[in-house]
């Protein structure tokens, strides 16, 4: 039979995973949020998949959401079987796209730097 912190440890996600999904889910938002303001300065989408799922949707933004609500379905997932690793990679590479949406966003809207 299972000790009590046993059993605590078997029905509990583990704490860095709630962690590290509250930040996954930050950035899902934060990449929505640039992604948004990226395709309103007339960037356009690179990647094939939320293209996909804008031109299904016949919307930028019901595509994106879709998108984005099966990459939460996915932070769920691994936050459930405590698959911290893999969040935390996931985050890395999620704050890295957001920093190119931003980079994107300035492009677009035509902002140069004179020192």
């Amino acid at each position: 039979m299972a000790s009590a912190t046993q059993q605590l440890s078997m029905t509990r996600p583990v704490p860095n995973a709630t962690g590290q999904l509250l930040q996954f889910t930050y950035l899902q938002g934060l990449d929505t949020l640039t992604t948004l303001a990226f395709l309103l300065a007339g960037a356009k989408e690179a990647n094939p998949l939320v293209r996909t799922m804008m031109a299904l949707f016949g919307n930028p933004l019901l595509g994106l959401v879709a998108v984005k609500l099966g990459a939460m379905l996915l932070g769920v997932y691994c936050w459930n079987l405590g698959k911290v690793a893999v969040l935390r990679r996931a985050n890395l590479f999620f704050a890295v796209l957001v920093a190119w949406n931003l980079v994107c966003l300035l492009l677009a809207l035509g902002v140069r730097w004179n020192p």
